[in-house]
């Protein structure tokens, strides 16, 4: 195993202690994301410009990790899905909070 995936695999297993079922997170603290054949984690951080919000995903442990960064102002949200999966996680800004919860696709 590459060190590139011991890494991952050490954050997600930090980030798998708490789950995505509409909870908030705090700045820096992870959660998981799970979108059937695709996982990761997600976490946030209070910028000038918003809340910076950074989502780590991959295909199992060997699949290529991609990060998706999102800065957030109140009352925003980013959707991540797959194409194949009906699942989507929400991502949203609500105040001075970030709420993490799953969520319905929607085709486009």
């Amino acid at each position: 195993m590459s060190i590139r995936n011991n890494i991952f695999s050490v954050a997600f297993g930090i980030a798998s202690m708490t789950a995505a079922n509409a909870e908030g997170l705090r700045p820096l603290g992870g959660t998981s994301i799970d979108l059937g054949g695709i996982s990761g984690i997600a976490y946030y951080t209070v910028e000038r410009d918003g809340f910076r919000v950074v989502a780590t995903l991959a295909q199992g442990v060997a699949g290529t990790p991609i990060r998706v960064i999102s800065v957030l102002a109140p009352g925003q949200r980013v959707v991540l899905s797959t194409p194949r999966q009906s699942d989507a996680v929400e991502i949203t800004r609500k105040g001075d909070s970030v709420v993490v919860r799953k969520a319905k696709a929607t085709a486009n």
